[in-house]
């Protein structure tokens, strides 16, 4: 008897072990919940873009939630202030992979932040899902665990510029950015874009993050004299830039920007002097007059919930959510890193309420939306001037 139950013992053991490889793949999964992480600026420079975004994804896990979650798995939805510091973001991260637990990272916003947090979460196999951030190395280079749903910065520019250079008869172009990631992406998509067309830029200046005073920097630009520039800038900075120009006088400039930029906070702090400014846009804001029903019953539904009107980066938050769900339920009851990916990979999702082009991924290409649209402020109003564009491959 004791021999036959050493032997149990061992053999019992010798499961747990075999076993092991396959719990720790699937962290953040149990037969009741799911945890799904998001790290957010809640009290930094994109406070306002943070909170939308959180509240946003909150609305599409309480409906899955209502509904009886995924395979009867509740989402439970960690959120963690990063504050647009780097710092705080890995310390966010390294809490919610080792105490949280997290099955996968959604939606977490800013190039450096983001940037900073990858490294963690592909050491640790959990997925780094959408990053609210045009950074390519959000899924470049190719690995299985980085998948995003927004168009690179760089070929943001790179696509639009053109164009709209063809469309207005832009002939001096110069560029403003953020001294970071994010604005030299910007940089550099100019660069390329111009490049195409057989341009050079007039001039650039930079500025570091949290600046208040472009009097210097637009004073240089100025001197070169550009009718186009682009802005490697997010809300605040547009806005201080924008109103510098226009008050002393500067009106016959042009002011182009990239998604960063795309948010009815740029109209409701800047007002009038706003209008003109180009943004590329991959989604409607929904504006609560919008006129599609869809929409308007979205951002009613929205409002009653938070008791305050919907913005872009609310929809983002919730449609990224969504694709998550979308996923995780294809993936089907057994979920696990692997089982997500594969599902992912063979995701596809039509064109959303929003007015987003339709969701693919594949096992070689990560982004799974590149489309975009040129928009333009006018009477305080972001309103939708083209057509969907993609980007070609450079020469």
């Amino acid at each position: 008897m004791r021999v036959f139950s050493r032997l149990g013992l061992l053999a019992a053991a010798g499961a747990i072990l075999v076993a092991l490889p396959a719990l720790a793949q699937t962290q953040g999964v149990s037969d009741t919940e799911i945890v799904v992480g998001t790290v957010q600026d809640l009290s930094g420079p994109l406070a306002g873009y943070g909170k939308e975004a959180r509240l946003g994804m909150q609305m599409r896990v309480d409906e899955i939630n209502a509904a009886g979650g995924i395979y009867g798995r509740k989402i439970r939805f960690v959120v963690e202030d990063h504050g647009y510091d780097p710092r705080k973001a890995q310390l966010a991260a390294q809490k919610m992979v080792q105490q949280d637990r997290i099955f996968a990272m959604v939606g977490s916003i800013g190039t450096a932040p983001v940037m900073a947090m990858m490294p963690l979460l592909l050491e640790r196999n959990v997925l780094s899902l959408w990053p609210l951030t045009g950074a390519r190395e959000t899924y470049e280079p190719l690995n299985r665990l980085k998948y995003s749903l927004t168009e690179s910065y760089y070929e943001q520019v790179r696509t639009v510029l053109p164009l709209l250079v063809k469309q207005k008869g832009y002939k001096r172009v110069g560029v403003l950015y953020q001294d970071d990631d994010f604005g030299l992406e910007v940089a550099r998509g100019t660069e390329a874009g111009l490049k195409a067309l057989d341009m050079q830029m007039v001039d650039k200046a930079s500025y570091k993050r949290g600046a208040t005073d472009f009097s210097s920097q637009i004073a240089k630009l100025r001197a070169s004299n550009p009718d186009l520039i682009v802005l490697g800038t997010l809300v605040r900075e547009t806005v201080g830039a924008i109103a510098e120009a226009r008050k002393n006088g500067w009106n016959d400039v042009a002011f182009v920007g990239t998604t960063g930029l795309y948010t009815h906070l740029i109209h409701k702090l800047g007002g009038r002097a706003m209008d003109g400014l180009y943004g590329v846009s991959i989604s409607s804001i929904p504006y609560s007059d919008d006129p599609s029903k869809e929409i308007r019953d979205w951002a009613a539904s929205y409002k009653a919930r938070f008791k305050e009107d919907p913005a872009v980066f609310s929809s983002y938050g919730y449609y990224y959510m969504d694709a998550f769900v979308q996923a995780a339920q294809k993936a089907g009851k057994n979920l696990t890193v692997d089982s997500f990916i594969a599902a992912l990979e063979e995701l596809s999702i039509p064109t959303s309420i929003f007015g987003s082009p339709p969701l693919k991924f594949s096992k070689t290409e990560h982004m799974g939306l590149p489309g975009m649209r040129l928009s333009q402020i006018q009477n305080e109003r972001w309103v939708v001037i083209g057509d969907y564009m993609f980007p070609t491959p450079e020469k």
